[in-house]
Parts: C-alpha cells; structure tokens; sequence
C-alpha cells in the first residue's frame, strides 16, 4: 500500500500546512486562554496532544493513495454504522444523550467520523455512476440517499439533530454537485419541506423545539433559555476592533458565557482579538477552504473530485453554522467549529479530512 514517488515530494502541498500551522495556533491560544485558571488546564494539553496526533495521522494519510480509500469505504460505513447502533443500545446516557463511547483513554463520538465516512461513500457512489444526460433522475439517487439516511436515522434518535442535519445537508451539497434534473429538484425540495414540518410537529423533543423558539426570539424567554445567545453577543460585540487584550476577557474568564471552550470558543476569540483578530482568522480558515475547491477542480479523477469537495463541504458547512450560532443568526444546535472548538473526535475527523485534501493534490499527476 505504501508508494513512494518523487514527484509526490515535489508536489507536497506546503499551503494547505502553513494554513493548518496558523489555524491550530490561534485555536490552541484561544483553548489556553478560555480554559485559563492560574495555568494551563488539562483540557488544553489533551487538545495539544489531540493536534499533534492528527499531525502524524496526517503523515500516514498522504503516504497511501486516496484511490485505495474508494474501496475501504464501506467496509469503513458499516462500522461507523456499527459504532452507532452500539452507542444508542448499550452506552451511558450522559446529559440526557448517548453519543460517547468510553475507551478509557479517550471518549469517541461515532457520530463524528460518521460525517467524514459519509461523505467518503457518496463520493465512490457518485463517481462509479454513468453521467445521465440532462442531470440524475429520482430513481439514480435512491441508494445514495438510502446511505445517508441509515447514519442520519442512528444520530438522530441519540438525540443529536445538529449532527444529523449535518449528515442531511452533506447529501444535499453533494447531490446538487453530482447534477440534478429540474423535476428531481423540486420533488426534493418538496419533500424536504414537508419533512421539516412533520419534524417540527412530530420529530422534535420539547428542548429541541424550544432552542428554535428562543432563537427567533431570545428576548422574550422568561426560562432564561436564551441566555447562551446572549452572552455570546455580548463577547463578540464587547471585542470591538482590537479586542480586550489575550487573557483579559470578562465573558469568558468571568463565567458569564457558558462552553466557552466547545461551541462557543470562537466568541472568546472575538472578545479577546476583536474584529481585526477574528477578520485574520477568518480570511485563513476560508482561503484553507478555497484552496481545499480549487483541489477538487484540479483532481485526477471523478472519485477524487467528489471526495475533495465533499470534505470541503464538511468544513464548510460546519464553521458557517457555527459562527452564525454565536452570532445569534442561528439557533444552538451543539455543532463545533473545525479545529477550534475543543473535542478529540471532531479534531481528528477535520485533520483526516485535510489530511485526505493534501493527498489528493499531491497525486494530481498520476494517470489512475
């Protein structure tokens, strides 16, 4: 499996590290200041040692061609499938959920890997398929959407609906990549909406439907259930143009804003670098997911150009949700963003994620 090939040296992709190099230093910054009590916390040297372990994951990765990932991806489906059947019948409820599984030494969320595995399978369904003249008919995306909806279901019931609308809007992106006919997208789009409806009326436990509420109108919630939202703008606005300063934020070193270090890690960020701070990360992170389209344009093959973009399309969609989350533009619906919120499991999915990226341009040269 392992191949080795000097032009793969030559065509090493040093934008896509000195990107992830400037990303995980500002996040690691962010964790060591939001997690800060008289000294760095342990949460911080478990998200370093998190980092660095992606790193060599990483080095694994581009040593073995991603074409060889087409054929171990559902062998990969039915295990993540497997992980979260487990989950949901045999793990510990912890907070009213069941999403993690105890390896002792590290907690994995199945749910997590479940997104990238995803987005592997879709990619070697779409690009194994004939091109239909005019776009895909309804009956072309029948399997595909009978492989989203067996994770989709598993995530759902846990409950976690942010990662299961995750899975929901990975399918969408990619199948609207693959091409569709006008007639197949309406039909979707009709049944989305109806599912959204019976969803709301049916599919939503009682905190779910009122995180929604809240978020349309936080400043009417007498049960203070918009609390979150609030003082998360309150951080971002209390940054201004330089921010307060690095460890001198009140919201986050105060306890006034909660899971400062998860799903709203960003926000202490704002606070503490303020707009210019928080512009620089930004135009980082979204150059990092620009260069991540421009290695779908120019990959080998049909399977590297789906799976290229459909990584992107993981990233991407999880950092709008969640900036627009702390923003208030969004209601919370516990998704973090890539490699700045603290977690072992999405931290490694990302990093594996990029790592797939820089072995897809690496061998955009070589003949399949």
């Amino acid at each position: 499996m392992l191949r080795f090939d000097r032009r793969l040296v030559h065509n090493f992709d040093w934008v896509m590290v000195v990107l992830l190099l400037l990303i995980s230093t500002m996040s690691l910054a962010s964790l060591f200041s939001a997690t800060w009590n008289g000294g760095p916390s342990p949460i911080f040297y478990k998200q370093l040692y998190f980092f660095l372990f992606g790193y060599a994951l990483i080095l694994i990765l581009i040593s073995i061609d991603y074409s060889e990932l087409e054929m171990l991806s559902y062998l990969g489906y039915g295990a993540v499938c497997l992980l979260l059947l487990y989950t949901n019948l045999f793990v510990d409820s912890i907070a009213g959920t069941q999403r993690w599984i105890n390896l002792g030494f590290f907690h994995l969320q199945p749910s997590e890997p479940a997104k990238l595995i995803l987005v592997l399978v879709l990619a070697s369904s779409y690009s194994s398929n004939e091109y239909v003249e005019n776009g895909y008919r309804l009956r072309d995306i029948v399997r595909p959407a009978v492989i989203t909806a067996v994770p989709f279901l598993l995530i759902l019931i846990q409950p976690d609906l942010g990662t299961a609308l995750m899975l929901a809007i990975l399918f969408v992106s990619m199948t609207l990549f693959a091409q569709l006919r006008w007639s197949t997208l309406i039909i979707l789009a009709s049944t989305g909406i109806g599912c959204a409806v019976l969803g709301w009326l049916y599919g939503l436990k009682d905190y779910q439907r009122r995180r929604i509420e809240t978020f349309l109108n936080p400043e009417s919630d007498p049960m203070n259930h918009g609390y979150q939202i609030k003082q998360s703008k309150i951080a971002v606005g209390s940054g201004q143009a330089f921010g307060k300063g690095f460890l001198e934020g009140t919201q986050g070193h105060l306890n006034f804003l909660p899971e400062r270090h998860t799903d709203f890690a960003f926000a202490v960020w704002c606070e503490e670098l303020g707009f210019v701070g928080s512009l620089f990360f930004l135009i980082c992170f979204f150059f990092m997911l620009f260069w991540g389209i421009n290695i779908a344009l120019t990959a080998r093959d049909k399977f590297g150009v789906y799976l290229a973009f459909g990584l992107v399309m993981l990233i991407f969609w999880q950092t709008v949700i969640n900036l627009f989350m702390i923003m208030g533009m969004l209601p919370v619906v516990g998704i973090p963003l890539p490699l700045f919120s603290y977690g072992g499991s999405s931290l490694l999915t990302t990093l594996i994620a990029i790592g797939i990226l820089m072995n897809i341009r690496m061998r955009r040269f070589q003949a399949r």
